[in-house]
Order: structure tokens, then sequence, then C-alpha cells
């Protein structure tokens, strides 16, 4: 049998919070382990029940969901976050993803979206609504250019192959492991694998972190000075 994913649903209308709550109830594998409506209501619930993922607002009294995310991600890095929201604005994806964020969907979207987010973020991954996929990539940049330089040694760069530089390149893109299976003619698996190489190889920490590091970096001109050819 596999674990309980224990979810935190955080949202400030209660018809949304008693929806969400019915919804993951009924679903195998996850266990609600709380519902509030408010970003100090969140605070605590974390304490007393460590949940494993928060499904959160962005908009709640007396702390945003943005800023409870930033707390949380300091102090519980190990509790995977879903910005849940109606609202489709740039701040809120940049600002989310800055803190930590491992997703961010819009409230309309399905229920079967809702639960694959959930286990997709739960399992160390990112989750995306495709509607705002496209503004990631403008959101990466404008987060590289905001963030401290990311700093990989030379030594771990030059040890990257060239399907590597290629899964690198198509993260700073913003597309979605599918989008790069499909693209390099490799399965999701493979391209997973990949992924947990390259963050090993380069000691990052995730996804975002990579995608800026790119950016910064400038992937199409280290991708040229690699002296390494493929050796698969």
């Amino acid at each position: 049998m596999k674990n309980l994913i224990k979810v935190l649903i955080a949202d400030d209308q209660e018809l949304i919070r008693t929806s969400l709550q019915i919804v993951l109830s009924n679903q195998e594998n996850i266990e609600v382990t709380d519902v509030v409506a408010n970003g100090q209501e969140v605070m605590r619930s974390v304490y007393r029940n460590k949940p494993d993922v928060i499904l959160m607002d962005i908009r709640m009294p007396k702390m945003d969901g943005v800023q409870c995310t930033k707390i949380i991600k300091e102090n519980y890095p190990q509790i995977k976050i879903i910005i849940l929201t109606t609202f489709d604005d740039d701040e809120y994806v940049y600002n989310a993803l800055k803190y930590g964020a491992s997703g961010y969907l819009l409230k309309g979207v399905s229920i079967d979206d809702l639960v694959k987010a959930i286990h997709t973020v739960y399992s160390g991954r990112a989750m995306i609504n495709p509607d705002i996929a496209t503004k990631v990539v403008k959101l990466f940049s404008q987060m590289a250019k905001g963030y401290n330089p990311i700093e990989v040694g030379k030594k771990e760069v030059e040890t990257l192959t060239r399907t590597e530089w290629k899964i690198i390149e198509q993260v700073a893109y913003g597309f979605s492991n599918k989008e790069i299976a499909d693209t390099l003619n490799l399965s999701e698996g493979t391209v997973r694998n990949y992924l947990s190489t390259i963050l090993s190889k380069l000691k990052l920490r995730d996804r975002t972190q990579l995608a800026i590091w790119a950016i910064q970096s400038g992937v199409g001109k280290i991708k040229t000075e690699s002296p390494y050819e493929e050796k698969d």
C-alpha cells in the first residue's frame, strides 16, 4: 500500500475549502489533515499536523499565500506547496516560485489534474498549469535577474553530456518532462533520470534553480564551449 499523502487545504472561501475537502477525502492515498481560512491558521496547522502538501490560496486575510509560502519553506523545506488561485497574475506566479512553491494551478483545474498535481509535487517534481506555462519562461528570466548568481563549479559543468545540455536548455524554456521527452525522442522516465543526474552533478536544489542558473549562465554560450561529447 502506498503512503498516505497528508494534505492541508488553505482558502478563505468556505465553499472552496469544503468542496476540496470532500473531493480529496474520497481519493485513494490522500488524507486531508486540516482545512483553514488564513495564513496564520496555516502556520498553526503545519506545526500540529506536519502535512506533506499544502493547497494554498494566494489571497487570504491576516497573511497571504505568498508570504505564508516563504515562511513555511524557510522552516519546513520538505513540505510541498501548490498555489491554487483564480488570479492568473504574473507577479503571483513569480513570487510563489521565488519562495519555493512546487506548483501553481488555477482554481478552474479539473479534479483529476489537481490530484495528479498533488502526487507530482509529493514525488519532488514541479507542476505548473499549462495555461500559464508560457509565462514561466519570462518569469524565470525575471527571477534570474533578481537572484544572486547561482554558482556552479567549472569541473561540475564540464561533466555534462550533450544530451544533458539539451535537457537543461529545454528546462530553461519552461518545458515539461513530457514536452522534453517528445522533443528529444526519449521516455519521460529517462528525462526524469537525466534531470536527477544533472541536479546531482551541479549540486542544485531543484528544477527552478536549474532554469535560473541556465539563464544566468547563458545556456547556448556554455553549451558550445563544453568540450564533452555525448557518451551514450
